[in-house]
């Protein structure tokens, strides 16, 4: 059985812990192979590699670095249907979403082909008598990602994209349950020309975690996961003097207004509430139709179809979903639907008995719908991750944006509505870091930055777009006279006047 180690210094190394975790086959519900579990002195030996490389990589002038990012979305887009299939092998998400995993990631990587345009600082002439002002932007060093099971390329891809670009050697953490991607990844980025070292994979648990958080020449650390843990990441990170950003959990809702398309918001709900079976941090697993009369027209629409969804193996290219990604997952989110209907809330369809033929071990459930959910209800509270939509019912306009304003995750929001002064209104006023206006999942473009609200996010800073180059790099600002003469001492604070 293969064995997954990690990528150090340019090159596959095997683990040397003796510790392994199971990677499965989400459709077939076996183990497929072991990842290897990096101990801290494996950790250290990455942070070398990094280390020995960053002088000359953030030495290396921006368009050159530039041309290494552009070289590797070429060769990232070649083998994208290999990548594709590395994930749905062992994430279980279905091939079609997979390659979107790819290209989203990939969107960040021609955002950080303009590197040598965003890393640009500032320039003022004559900001005093003789004196000019100037700023840059400069790499931080060994920096790294912990990145989650659900995207492991597009996740990735949002970190070590502009970290890298702008000068930093990485360490990527990826989850223990699909580690080929991220190893491939950091292949093909030695392929296009990226120094040994600038980038390097880690697989491991809490151990190599709390090595990259300990860690003193890992100056900054990206995270990406549960709430609980994004909370531990951000507070050790701080304690231990390092940047970090950490992004949580998520509970999104999308708000049904009586005007709103029905069938173009059915269209779009189902999509975002069942696609990668709700294993999307922003996925829509809350629905919020504002009025009894929409609540109904909702879900008549709504109940055949996540009935009739099409739930097939990882590999499949023509199903809605794929398999969760362990036994133990599928198991949690078992416990959840029957805690919704433990507290009152009315199962329109169950998902939990699904078995799809042939693959009977699989990690398979199909869709699940639940009505009349309560903001008191500890399943509404909490993310579930699952292929199920909970109903809450809302009176009126101002009900139904308190809902996601008064909850504990922030992460994302739409509305779906014709009235563009309710949607203006809605906008300035839902308390969400993220929000769609009859877009179900309201992911920003490249260009633009990625991050939660609340218990969604830590930190002060974003995913990519231009807050990524500033969470990448540090400013330094020089101010510099070159005087004629000789000048006296001066014993007040300079006003440049």
């Amino acid at each position: 059985m293969t064995t997954h180690g990690h990528f150090i210094g340019g090159k596959l190394v095997d683990g040397a812990s003796g510790r392994t975790s199971d990677v499965f086959n989400p459709t077939t519900g076996e183990v497929q192979a072991k990842a290897a579990l990096a101990s801290a002195a494996e950790v250290a030996r990455a942070v070398d590699a990094a280390e020995k490389a960053f002088p000359d990589w953030a030495a290396t002038n921006p368009q050159r670095r530039a041309r290494v990012m552009f070289k590797f979305k070429e060769l990232v887009e070649k083998d994208m249907d290999n990548l594709a299939k590395l994930i749905s092998a062992e994430h279980g998400k279905i091939l079609p979403d997979a390659r979107g995993d790819v290209q989203r990631g990939l969107d960040v990587i021609e955002f950080a082909c303009g590197i040598p345009h965003l890393q640009k600082g500032e320039y003022t002439e004559a900001a005093g008598p003789g004196i000019d002002v100037y700023s840059m932007r400069q790499p931080l060093g060994v920096v790294a990602g912990i990145t989650p099971f659900n995207f492991p390329a597009m996740i990735p891809m949002w970190m070590f994209g502009v970290a890298v670009a702008v000068g930093n050697t990485f360490i990527n953490k990826p989850s223990e349950r699909d580690p080929s991607c991220p190893l491939r990844l950091a292949e093909l980025m030695m392929e296009a020309g990226a120094p040994e070292g600038v980038l390097n994979v880690v697989n491991g648990d809490k151990e190599a975690v709390d090595a990259l958080l300990q860690e003193p020449r890992v100056k900054a650390i990206s995270f990406v996961g549960s709430s609980d843990i994004a909370n531990y990441i951000y507070a050790e990170g701080a304690r231990y003097g390092k940047r970090v950003q950490a992004f949580g959990g998520a509970k999104n809702h999308m708000i049904i207004l009586p005007d709103a398309d029905m069938e173009n918001a059915v269209n779009n709900l189902i999509g975002s509430a069942y696609g990668s079976a709700g294993e999307r941090c922003m996925a829509t697993p809350v629905a919020v139709p504002v009025g009894e009369g929409t609540a109904e027209e909702l879900i008549s629409m709504l109940k055949p179809k996540v009935e009739g969804l099409r739930i097939g193996p990882s590999m499949s290219e023509d199903s809605d979903l794929g398999p969760l990604v362990t036994a133990a997952h599928k198991e949690r989110v078992a416990n959840y639907i029957q805690m919704a209907i433990d507290e009152g809330q009315e199962a329109l369809v169950d998902g939990r008995e699904f078995k799809l033929q042939g693959y009977e071990d699989g990690f398979f459930m199909g869709g699940t719908l639940l009505d009349k959910a309560q903001p008191s209800h500890k399943s509404y509270i909490e993310e579930i991750f699952g292929p199920v939509l909970q109903i809450v019912r809302a009176k009126n306009f101002e009900e139904a944006t308190q809902l996601p304003s008064q909850h504990q995750y922030g992460n994302g929001v739409a509305i779906f509505t014709r009235n563009g002064a309710a949607a203006r209104e809605f906008v300035q006023k839902v308390n969400v870091g993220m929000v769609g206006v009859n877009v179900p999942i309201p992911v920003p473009v490249s260009y633009h930055t990625f991050g939660g609200w609340k218990r969604s996010g830590f930190g002060d800073t974003n995913q990519h777009g231009p807050e990524g180059v500033k969470f990448w790099t540090k400013i330094k600002t020089v101010t510099q006279r070159w005087p004629e003469d000789v000048q006296g001492s001066e014993f007040v604070i300079p006003t440049m006047e």
